[in-house]
């Protein structure tokens, strides 16, 4: 009912996106870009290709001015006037698509993007446990069969294809270590993947992006779900890659949440803002306000359908919420 109230107010929205956008920012968040069938990626994200994400940012572009970190910083501290509302361009994980695909895009267009990166899969040391998931289920797709002590693994009764891929995506961080048993048992080597495929960014090429001013800023250590973990947890994480930002050159004043901010309480805040080289941080709850004042939300734009669509539907739904006065997220 949501989406389909959504959908009859963003058709009214025929104007100018960027005069009627809600706020005076727009913070598109991508994970990736590609041409290619993307085994790890392809079912637990809906990734654009190479022509949809230029269509984006012209669209982008058309409406927003796009900014660099530091212009950004000094909107924020107002000490930037823009002539037109704000867009700072984000992407996340740090998949090697950025270097290889959206790169020369920015490059050709003039448009600065800061990638956040999970520094425990750069060098492709490690594959994330929701890409894992993403090959499991491409491999379930391929074979259409299953092994039945996996649906023991998983604890199901019904042995359809469709339930096992469902409670494949379900596996938290916590209970990372059932995807591992469960590539084994389809002989899945997530190891010869991560050497042949090499999907994940590397530090020479992190250093080149720093090297052509892009930035490379924080998304947690190695992609945990941050309302699910303890305060202690959510700080060695966030510390842990600070860290490694400082040690290698990169840039440490943001922090970007992995997968979403929803359950977050504030004493998370309280700690993370005792780091006085954090300038802000961002969330991915769409055109949405904050009681934290330094936490900006992000706008999704992997949703199977065109950014400028997603924009309508962000501005429809900012005021929609508006209306019952719920367009602020209060932490507690």
């Amino acid at each position: 009912m949501k989406d389909k109230i959504i959908n009859i107010l963003a058709a009214f929205e025929k104007g100018n996106i960027g005069n009627s956008f809600p706020m005076d920012y727009c913070l598109p968040v991508y994970h990736c870009v590609s041409d290619e069938n993307l085994p790890h990626i392809r079912h637990i994200i809906q990734y654009k290709n190479t022509k949809q994400f230029e269509a984006d940012i012209d669209c982008l572009s058309k409406h927003f001015q796009f900014v660099s970190w530091s212009e950004f910083k000094d909107f924020v501290n107002g000490n930037f006037k823009p002539k037109k509302k704000i867009a700072l361009l984000t992407f996340d994980d740090g998949f090697r698509e950025f270097y290889d695909i959206v790169l020369p895009v920015l490059e050709r267009k003039g448009i600065y993007a800061c990638n956040f990166i999970n520094p425990a899969f750069i060098d492709n040391q490690e594959l994330m446990f929701r890409c894992k998931a993403s090959l499991i289920i491409d491999a379930v797709e391929k074979t259409k069969t299953a092994d039945p002590e996996i649906f023991q693994m998983l604890s199901l009764k019904n042995t359809s294809t469709e339930g096992l891929k469902q409670e494949v995506l379900k596996i938290s961080y916590h209970k990372r270590e059932l995807l591992d048993r469960i590539t084994e048992k389809l002989e899945i080597e997530c190891n010869a993947y991560l050497k042949e495929h090499t999907p994940y960014l590397t530090t020479e090429q992190l250093k080149v992006l720093t090297q052509k001013g892009y930035g490379i800023s924080s998304h947690s250590w190695d992609h945990p779900k941050y309302g699910e973990l303890s305060l202690k947890e959510q700080m060695e994480s966030t510390d842990r890659t600070f860290h490694y930002l400082k040690e290698n050159g990169f840039l440490y004043e943001s922090f970007a949440f992995p997968f979403t901010d929803f359950g977050v309480k504030k004493d998370f805040f309280d700690e993370l803002f005792k780091n006085k080289d954090l300038f802000c941080c961002f969330g991915s709850a769409g055109a949405k306000l904050d009681s934290v004042e330094r936490l900006f939300h992000r706008i999704p734009m992997e949703m199977g359908e065109s950014g400028e669509n997603i924009l309508k539907k962000e501005t429809a739904y900012f005021r929609l919420k508006k209306i019952i006065n719920k367009n602020k997220i209060v932490r507690r």
